[in-house]
Formats: structure tokens, C-alpha cells, sequence
């Protein structure tokens, strides 16, 4: 890795924003369970907004599939990183996947939760 120029301001940056985009790219293109957070993220919102909902109540459905894209970079980052170490199966680098897996699973489980007892809450009060 090259060393890091001395940027500020606006080309700091920009530098920024196109390792970002890098990122996301790279992303979409070699991770299946990013692309399906993504179909879930283009499907979800929508509904959020033809309910009727305040804002916050819209907040607390789409907050957690952005945060279902940010765990799943992070689950890929970490999974890249221990494959870029070892191929080998070695007991870490299959509990830092495990982890990584995990935490998706959690955010997953969070998003369920918050769908059901909105909307629910919703359906009931009608």
C-alpha cells in the first residue's frame, strides 16, 4: 500500500468518496449477500413510504437496512482481509467469518423485529 499523500481540504476528499465508491463497486461486483441487502433495501423503502407513517416512524424501518449495507461491508472487509492472510482453514480466521456472519444475522433479526412491531402495531390499531 502506497503511503497516504498529504491531501486536505477538497482533494482529501475526493480521495475519500473514490475509495468509497471503489468500495461499493468491488463490493456489489464479488458479494451476493450485499447485492441481496441491496434488492431488500430497493424493495423495503418503497413500502415505507406508501404507509402511512410519520417521519420517525419512516426513520426507525429504513435505519436498519442502511445498517444492514455497512455491516455487510464490514462482514466482507473482514472476510478479504482473513483471506488475504490465510487460505487455510485455521480456527480464527473462521471465528473472525463466523463473527462477521454473525453480526449481519443480528442486524438481520433487529430489522425483522422493527418491521413487525411497527407495522403490526399499525395493522392492529386500524
Amino acid at each position: 500500500m502506497r503511503n497516504k499523500p498529504n491531501d486536505h481540504g477538497v482533494m482529501q476528499l475526493r480521495r475519500a468518496f473514490n475509495c468509497s465508491y471503489h468500495g461499493l463497486l468491488g463490493c456489489w461486483r464479488e458479494e451476493s449477500s450485499f447485492r441481496k441487502i441491496v434488492l431488500l433495501l430497493v424493495s423495503l423503502v418503497p413500502v415505507a413510504f406508501l404507509i402511512p407513517l410519520t417521519i420517525l416512524e419512516r426513520v426507525l424501518l429504513i435505519l436498519p437496512l442502511g445498517i444492514g449495507l455497512q455491516v455487510e461491508l464490514l462482514n466482507s472487509a473482514i472476510e478479504n482481509v482473513v483471506d488475504l492472510n490465510t487460505q487455510e482453514i485455521h480456527p480464527l480466521a473462521k471465528k473472525a467469518k463466523d463473527m462477521g456472519s454473525a453480526a449481519q444475522f443480528v442486524n438481520l433479526v433487529m430489522l425483522a423485529v422493527v418491521w413487525l412491531l411497527l407495522l403490526g402495531s399499525k395493522i392492529i390499531r386500524q
